[in-house]
Parts: structure tokens; C-alpha cells; sequence
């Protein structure tokens, strides 16, 4: 049987007691495809990657016990399959299928005898209820205007934009940004004599870095959104000096800024659509160019996966802007319809992915220009090409309502891009 059995120093009766802490816990977690346990033992099963199948001990005794515990709350995506090596399972033998999976589910399973088995004891989701501080800052950074820049412009808490900060990295155009970390942000890929793949990270204070050589194939008109609450992707793009090379795939971001190697593409591939978290931890892709002026979207889930095409709701287009805003949804807005001239017009998106019909538009109609989150639940539109360069804003309150333009502050430029950073107003 497991357990310590305490003193007992005068001879009586007594219960086996457990261990302090009632386990002994693995120093490290699970990452494996398949592991084999013991009694007495606790266990964190990280299941990011796979699926992972748990081998109970062959033998056991009554009141043997294991915990095993979902790490990264994961298990909704990867489950964990529980093999119970020749003993029984709740009453079933070995020839059951059991699984479990359910994000945040812990099990806690106990040995009866040889007629139940194991027995849960529970299998209980804890409650997730921390939720992360929302960005209150954002930046506008890169773009064209006679030529390439490398400027930035600091929003402040409140929507205002600060004048030009003195670019740091290589000035280029059609760059990607989002929001790393929690409350980081990067610049990656882009466009100066030809694509190229390199990073720029952004600190909580909106200081640009240096550039860092890039990971993935290199190219321009792509767009980027954060997800699974503390990291991000780029997608999509065009990846030819001239003509076009449309590519659906993706390079995941992780919490510390690192981007991964390249992922195979789902959806249609495309350049110049824009991109948004939406839902607390995942992610849309929408709109674009693929030879045609398209509305689908793609959603992201909340670690990383992207999903097959959707139907597109509103007017097709490419050169648009994507934020998230209200804490939990995403707009969509401005652009270049299939139809002659610039836009305004804007479309929500709800909370599990939706995307709305057209808004009409508040504000010139444009192109080219880039949007971010800030004040922890609202947006802002900003920059863009409306017959030539501009530098005006458009705020986004936290109902989605996009209002008039404030005349700019900083260089006009077009072809640029944006992320929210900073949990400090």
C-alpha cells in the first residue's frame, strides 16, 4: 500500500498516513508521446505538441495512487489516453478506450481491488480565471514614402500619436507587427530592393531593437496577430522581388520573441490581407489578394493552428487594416475593394470568430495603412495611401464604432504596420 506509516509510540492501532504533500511529484514535465507511471507519483503531462498515452503500472495495491495533471492546459487539443496495462478501469478492463480531454482537467485516480481497478477519485477542469493585463500602448512603425523608413510613432494610452522617433533596423515597406509576450511587440519581414525575413523586437517601453536575422522564407505583404494570450504568428505573403508568389504559411512566435521555422500553409494563399486576435487567445486572418480580390478568412486557434478557408462576409479587398478592440473581438477596416478606389467601410468580428456584414465607413477612404490595439479595449486605424501618403488616425471605441479622423502627427507613409504593447498607461 502507499503511504508513510506515522510513530506510534504506544502500540495502538492506526492509519497509514501520506507522504508530505501526499506525492512524489516529477521533477519535470511530460512531453513525450507515451509514458509509463507509478504509484504514488504525481505528474505534469504537457501535451502541446502530441497526443500522449499514459501506461499504468502493471501491478498495483489497494490505495496506490496518481495524479496526473493537464500543464499548459492543453489536453482539449492533444488528449491524453490512459492505457491501464492488464488491470481494470472504473469496472472496464484494458480493452476500453479511455481519454481524457478537457483543457485545465487534472485526474486523480486511486487502486480499489481487481474487480473496479483504478478508480477517479476526480477529473475535474480547475477554473482558468487569471486573465492577462490588455495592452495600453501601441506603435506604428516602417513604410514608404519617397522611400523606405524605418520610423516609428508611439500611441499613447488615451489614442494620441507622438511625433517621429528615429527608425532603428533596416528602413523597408509591406513589414508585418503584432503583439508578443503579453506586452511586447515585432516587426518582421518586408520589402527593401527584395523580400527579406528579419525582425525587429519592441520592448514594453516601444523601444525598437536591432535587426535580428530572420527565420522562414523571406517576404512582404503578410500579415501577423498575437494568440494563445502571449504569443504570435506572421502569415500569407507574396514572396518574389516583382510579379506574384502567393504563400498561405506560417512562423509561429513564441513568448520570448523567437520565430519559428516555417509551417506549411492552410487556406488560399495570398498577399496584403490583415490579421487580428480575437476571442482572448486566438486569432483571424482575413481578406486579400490571390490573383482576385478575396473576403475569406482563416481562424487560429489558441495554439497556433490555422484553419481551413472560410467564406468571406463583406466586400472583398486587400490593403486593409485588422485590430482587436473590446478585449475579445476584431475589427476589420478601410482598403482596396475589387471595385475602382479606396474604402472605408469596416466589418466586426465577434468573439468566436465571426465576421460581420459591411459597416459603412467613417472617415477618408484608404489604403495601405496599418491598425493596432490600445487603451486596454480599444483600436486605432492609422497612416495609409488616399491619393497619395497620409498620416491622419481613426480611434475605435470598445463597442467597435470607428470615429473622424484626427489629423496626423509624424510622416505620412503607407505600407507600414502596427502592434499594441506595455500592460502601463
Amino acid at each position: 500500500m502507499s503511504g508513510t506509516v506515522v510513530d506510534n509510540t504506544v502500540g495502538e492501532s492506526g492509519v497509514i498516513a501520506a507522504t508530505a504533500a501526499g506525492l512524489t511529484w516529477n521533477a519535470t514535465a511530460i512531453t513525450a508521446s507515451t509514458v509509463t507511471v507509478e504509484g504514488g507519483n504525481g505528474y505534469w503531462i504537457n501535451t502541446t505538441s502530441n497526443t500522449c498515452t499514459i501506461t499504468l503500472p502493471s501491478a498495483a495495491e489497494k490505495g496506490d495512487q496518481i495524479v496526473l495533471i493537464d500543464y499548459l492546459r492543453t489536453w482539449g487539443t492533444n488528449k491524453i489516453i490512459i492505457d491501464s496495462n492488464g488491470l481494470n478501469y472504473q469496472g472496464g478492463t484494458d480493452a476500453f478506450t479511455v481519454e481524457y480531454n478537457t483543457d485545465g482537467q487534472s485526474l486523480n485516480i486511486v487502486y480499489s481491488d481487481s474487480t473496479k481497478g483504478w478508480v477517479p477519485l476526480d477529473d475535474d477542469a480547475s477554473a482558468y480565471e487569471p486573465t492577462q493585463p490588455p495592452t495600453q500602448q501601441a506603435i506604428f512603425g516602417y513604410g514608404l514614402t519617397s522611400g523606405a523608413v524605418s520610423m516609428t510613432n508611439l500611441i499613447s494610452s488615451s489614442g494620441v500619436a507622438a511625433t517621429d522617433t528615429t527608425g532603428v533596423g533596416t528602413a523597408r515597406y509591406y513589414p508585418a507587427a503584432t503583439c508578443y509576450g503579453g506586452d511586447k511587440a515585432i516587426f518582421g519581414y518586408g520589402y527593401t530592393s527584395s523580400s527579406v525575413s528579419m525582425t525587429n523586437l519592441v520592448n514594453n517601453v516601444g523601444v525598437v531593437a536591432a535587426d535580428v536575422t530572420g527565420v522562414g522564407t523571406a517576404r512582404r505583404q503578410l500579415a501577423a496577430a498575437k494568440y494563445g494570450t502571449d504569443k504570435a504568428l506572421f502569415g500569407y505573403g507574396n514572396t518574389v522581388a516583382s510579379g506574384d508568389v502567393f504563400v498561405s504559411l506560417t512562423n509561429l512566435v513564441s513568448n520570448s520573441g523567437v520565430v519559428a521555422a516555417d509551417v506549411t500553409g492552410v487556406g488560399t494563399a495570398r498577399q496584403q490581407p490583415s490579421a487580428a486576435g480575437y476571442g482572448t487567445d486566438k486569432a483571424i486572418f482575413g481578406y486579400g489578394y490571390s490573383g482576385s480580390k478575396v473576403s475569406m478568412s482563416n481562424l487560429v486557434s489558441n495554439s497556433g493552428v490555422v484553419a481551413a478557408d472560410v467564406t468571406g462576409v463583406g466586400t472583398a479587398r486587400t490593403a486593409l487594416a485588422a485590430a482587436g478592440y473590446g478585449t475579445d473581438k476584431a475589427i476589420f477596416g478601410y482598403g482596396d475593394p475589387a471595385a475602382a478606389g479606396n474604402t472605408s467601410l469596416t466589418n466586426l468580428v465577434s468573439n468566436s470568430g465571426v465576421v460581420a456584414t459591411d459597416t459603412t465607413g467613417v472617415g477618408t477612404a484608404r489604403s495601405d495603412l496599418a491598425a493596432a490595439s490600445y487603451g486596454g479595449d480599444k483600436a486605432i486605424f492609422g497612416y495609409g495611401y488616399a491619393g497619395g501618403s497620409v498620416s491622419m488616425t481613426n480611434l475605435v471605441n470598445n463597442l467597435g464604432v470607428v470615429a473622424a479622423d484626427v489629423t496626423g502627427v509624424g510622416t505620412a507613409r503607407y505600407v507600414l504596420a502596427a502592434a499594441g504593447f506595455s500592460y502601463s498607461a
